[in-house]
């Protein structure tokens, strides 16, 4: 599933090329995971402001009102003069005076919704509930650090709930963790102040060097261009099991939280 990095990735790789494009038509595919909630023809001839991103959604501000674009589980887009037609896994093409948008997703679990406005209830739905953007300004330690004390759960799943901080997801939660030297397992209110400073900056440090890394391409993701990410060539656990640690020779190890896969070092990462 492509994670905060995948989709920030993605972000730059066309929001400068659209900036400023007249939307000329929409075409939608088999149906996503949420109505478009408009008549396409509502967005004809209005321009594409600028690109943003909140958690691991794409924000593309328009002149009135925005679309909300979410890649699911195997979503990409991709970003073109002359794509071609539309494939069979190619369910949402918006053209462009600038190029064609296309959001290509095998599972259909991704979306593409329309609100008159980020404070619109069609907007707040989905992104009321996020927690802080872990690589903005407003990712304070102290702020986190009150945060997890109030949350008995595993600090793993804690992160991976998006609703203190957003877009830490399984692949850079294993990793952060593993950077901070905390095992998976411990609950968030347990961990110390020094502990959860140096967890905030290993989110900090993991995400910005994924972003710098283009992502991690670990089956299809490729940004709008269709390039690959290479972040998940360093990994020093998530996708490691039974190899050894890259610090201190020990196996690392997987468990199961939540039905997702968590990888750690049972020698780096304390409880």
């Amino acid at each position: 599933m492509p994670e905060l990095p995948e989709v920030e990735v993605t972000r730059r790789s066309f929001a400068t090329q659209i900036a400023g494009a007249h939307i000329q038509s929409l075409e939608l595919g088999k149906p996503l995971r949420w109505p478009l909630g408009c008549d396409p023809a509502v967005l004809s001839g209005q321009r594409v402001l600028a690109v943003r991103r909140r958690g691991k959604y794409l924000l593309l501000d328009l002149d009135h009102g925005l679309l909300l674009l979410h890649l699911g589980m195997s979503g990409s887009v991709t970003f073109s003069w002359a794509p071609g037609p539309a494939g069979k896994h190619d369910h949402f093409s918006l053209n462009t005076s600038r190029g064609v948008l296309r959001l290509n997703d095998p599972r259909r679990f991704g979306a593409v919704v329309f609100a008159p406005g980020e404070d619109s209830p069609q907007a707040q739905k989905l992104l009321g509930k996020l927690g802080v953007e872990p690589l903005g300004e407003a990712f304070v330690l102290e702020d986190f650090v009150r945060a997890l004390k109030q949350r008995m759960s595993p600090i793993k799943q804690v992160l991976l709930a998006g609703d203190t901080v957003v877009g830490v997801g399984n692949i850079y939660a294993s990793e952060a963790l593993f950077l901070a030297g905390i095992r998976p397992t411990t609950r968030a209110a347990r961990l110390s102040r020094a502990r959860v400073e140096r967890l905030h900056g290993a989110i900090r440090s993991v995400l910005a060097r994924a972003v710098e890394q283009g992502g991690s391409t670990l089956r299809d993701f490729s940004n709008s261009q269709g390039e690959s990410g290479h972040f998940q060539l360093e990994a020093a656990v998530y996708g490691r099991a039974g190899l050894p640690c890259r610090v201190c020779g020990s196996l690392v190890r997987t468990i199961r939280q939540g039905q997702r896969s968590t990888f750690f070092c049972p020698v780096c990462q304390k409880p």
